[in-house]
Order: C-alpha cells, then structure tokens, then sequence
C-alpha cells in the first residue's frame, strides 16, 4: 500500500518534503499558466499586448488566490476531522465544502464579468491597452467556476494527506495550456485574448480530470457513504477559517494591484517591466507557498490528533526549507536580473526597467519564508484572524503609502520595489510577536503517537484510499 499520508507520524523533515513536493511542482505547473501567457504574448504581440496579460493576469491571480484562501478553510477543516479519526465528520466536510465553493464560484464569475470595464479604469491601464484587458479579463472570467472548483477538489485530496494526485491533473492542464497558447498567440496571431481562452481551455480540463479521477476511484461512493449532507454548521465552520486566509491573500494582491495602478501611470514600459517581475515573484515565492501548505495540513492533522508540539517542528522545518529556495532566487536576481526579465520579453526598454525593480524587491523572497508557513500555521492550528490583522497592517501602513512616496520622488521603478520587503518584514515582527508567547506557554504533549494512534493512521489511510 502506498502511503501518502503520515502527517502525524514518522520523520517530521521527511513527512514535509513528501506532502510538500508535489504541491511545489502542482504549484510551478500553475504558475506556468500565466507565464505561458505573458511569455507567448511577450514575443508575438506588442508592449500593449504584454501590458494587457500582464495586468489582467495580476487580477485573475488575484482571484486565484482569494479561491485558494477560501478552499483552505475546507482543507484544514477536512485535515482537522482526518486527524480526528472521524470518517463520517471528514465525508460531510468534503461533500460541504464542493457545495459551498460551486455556489460561490458562480458569484465570482458574476461579479468580474459586471465590473471588467470599473476595475481596468481603476487600474488605469494605459489607453493602448485598455480594448485588450478588457477582452482579456471578460474572457477569463469564464473560467473562474473552473478555478474555484478544482481548488476544492484539490484542497480536499490535501486536507486527506494526498498532494500528488492534484500535480498529475496540473500537468495535464499545463500541457493543454502551453499547445493552445502555441496555437493561439503563436500560430493566429490572437495576442492576449487568444492566451485567455487557452488558459480557459486549460482550467476546464483541470477539472474534468479531477472529476473524473473522483469517481473513478470510488472517492464518490466513499463521500456519500453514511448519506452525509451539506451542513450549515460545517460551511460556516470552512468559511470561518478560509475568508481571514483568502482575505489576508487578496490584500497582499490587491496591494500589488494597487501597485500597478500607481505604477501604471509611469507610462505603458513601466506597466510592462512590473507585469514581468511580479511572474518572476510568484515563481519564486512558489517553494515557500508549497511548504507552508504541508504546514498548514500538519499543523490540522497533528492538533486534531492532539500533538501540538509535532505541528510546531512542521512549522520550523517548512520555515527552513522555504529559506533554501529564497535565498537561492534573492542572489540569482541580484547577479543576473536582466537575464531573468529576458525570459519572458525581448523589449529592451522594459528588461531595463524592470531589472532594477526586482533587484530591490527580491529580499521579499527571503522573509515571505517565514511569514508564509507561520500564517499557514496559525490557519492550521483553528487561529486564522490574526495573519488577517497583520496582513491589514503591513498592507495599509506599510506597503502601499510607501509604494506611492516612492513612486512620487522618483522617475525609476527601482525605489518602489523596497515596499514589498519593508511591508514583510513589519508582519514578520508581528508574528514573532504573537508567536513567542505560544512558545513559552508549557505543554505536556510530547507529540509522539502510542502504537494503538499508529494503527489508527494507517486503518484510516487505507480506508479513504490515501
């Protein structure tokens, strides 16, 4: 039997690196979505085209993150009753949480397409790009329900102990994606609206897929197993926990967002450069994301199983490993920035801009590593509010007042690009903060599992098929 599991047993290192690597690979391979876009449109379209996607591509990710802050509440809440033992708790918070995210997938979708043409204003894209983005956002709405969807899937798969299955959907979406984007932007010449409906394509088979997988291996037999219905207690129980989460993300996006709207005014090179860096952000801030998920999931699975000091070396671990990657990227943009902004567009003007911008952003990638898994930890750990309360502060004290004065005193993007890394490491002061008196409060658990819990694991793994 192939375990997947094992959150709440054996080596802490290994148990992290086995949930989490799969999920970091998933996450790169969504990624490419949207670099897949930029990329195609960078070198087969013009500055608008690539000031279109770029900016319209920092919406939907906005969007994205906000479905994935949601969907979390449902993997903890599923992780939680796992650890618990309890088979018809987790069957009801499963089936739950695919009622509650398709019923808000559709107002999502609803909301971006009634409002595509007040938000690209209030973004203030450039005149020569403002037709575009608005095909390009109106477009991709429609792909919202496959968005929101497939991350419930995949949230509920984690929340189980099994982060491989939603990378073999991915990998799948992401080679659809990159043959369509070939044959869209490539081949038709389509520019940003035709990398839209590529990556629509790509999201509605992500989730045919996953679907597909469900039922196949009688996962559905397994959720409707008992009759387990939607319950309103369960659904608030997810919501609770998933909109502090998918808040505290969509204020760190809508920061960025605010960003370009300011930066945007600079003149369509500047949109271009800061549409380039921020994919190469989310590149690299990817590793840490996948750690602080295996996080997150160790930290419901280990307190629903009563252990809290095992959640706690899940969180220094998942810290650790996501400083060997930010670090790796934080002295590869400093030697080679240029080279890095030459990945993904051939204007020169904008590789010059933009190289500045993320030699001065890139220590954010170092001190997300520690703030990304201490959040996931306190959303997996029942205490979601407080990575919400800093993420406000270091948003609307921090980043974007600095972000507009810096603007303001300079005619270069390099200055901008220190609010985001000032703006971390004010929340980071926070949450050590908050922290540090976890760490002095004493606790008896020694985090070790008797050999009756032990069978309890694997009897409970075999049955749910993970």
């Amino acid at each position: 039997m192939e375990r997947r599991g094992g959150l709440t047993e054996g080596n802490v290192f290994a148990a992290i690196i086995r949930f989490s690597m799969p999920f970091l690979m998933s996450n790169i391979l969504q990624a490419l979505y949207g670099a897949s876009d930029l990329f195609m449109v960078g070198h087969f379209s013009d500055s608008a085209g690539v000031s279109a996607a770029a900016t319209g591509g920092q919406i939907m990710q906005m969007i994205t993150g906000l479905a994935i802050g949601l969907t979390t509440g449902g993997t903890v809440v599923v992780a939680r009753h796992f650890g618990e033992r309890s088979s018809r708790a987790t069957a009801g918070a499963a089936v739950t949480s695919l009622a509650l995210f398709a019923f808000l997938s559709l107002f999502f979708t609803a909301g971006v397409l009634a409002y595509v043409e007040p938000v690209c204003r209030m973004m203030r894209v450039p005149g020569e790009a403002l037709a575009v983005t608005k095909e390009y956002l109106g477009i991709c709405a429609c792909g919202i329900v496959f968005i929101v969807c497939f991350n419930a899937v995949s949230g509920i798969l984690r929340g189980l102990g099994d982060s491989r299955t939603p990378l073999f959907f991915m990998m799948a979406a992401c080679g659809i994606n990159v043959s369509t984007d070939l044959l869209f932007v490539g081949w038709f010449r389509m520019g940003a609206p035709g990398a839209a409906i590529s990556t629509v394509i790509a999201q509605g088979a992500s989730l045919a897929l996953a679907f597909v997988y469900l039922v196949r291996k009688g996962y559905v037999g397994k959720l409707m197993r008992g009759r387990p219905a939607v319950s309103l207690g369960e659904a608030a129980h997810i919501l609770k926990i998933g909109i502090p989460v998918a808040l505290q993300d969509g204020l760190v996006n809508l920061s960025f967002l605010i960003i370009t709207a300011i930066i945007n005014g600079m003149g369509v090179t500047a949109s271009a450069a800061v549409g380039v860096v921020e994919k190469l952000i989310v590149f690299s801030m990817l590793p840490a994301t996948a750690f602080a998920s295996a996080v997150a999931v160790a930290a419901a699975q280990n307190y629903g199983a009563g252990m809290p000091q095992r959640a706690r070396r899940c969180l220094c671990t998942g810290i650790l490993l996501s400083l060997l990657f930010g670090t790796g990227f934080f002295v590869c943009s400093q030697l080679d920035a240029t080279g890095l902004m030459g990945l993904f567009t051939s204007d020169q003007e904008v590789i010059a801009a933009g190289a500045g911008y993320l030699k001065t952003y890139s220590p954010d990638c170092i001190l997300v590593s520690f703030v990304f898994c201490m959040n996931a930890y306190f959303s997996g750990s029942d205490r979601p509010l407080f990575p919400l309360l800093h993420s406000l502060a270091s948003t609307f004290v921090v980043r974007i007042p600095f972000s507009f004065l810096l603007s303001r005193k300079s005619a270069v993007l390099a200055p901008v690009g220190a609010a985001a890394p000032a703006a971390t490491l004010f929340s980071l002061a926070l949450c050590c903060f908050y922290l540090s008196a976890e760490y002095r409060s004493p606790c008896r658990n020694t985090g070790r599992l008797s050999g009756s819990e032990k069978r309890g694991n694997r009897s409970r793994r075999r049955q749910w098929g993970v």
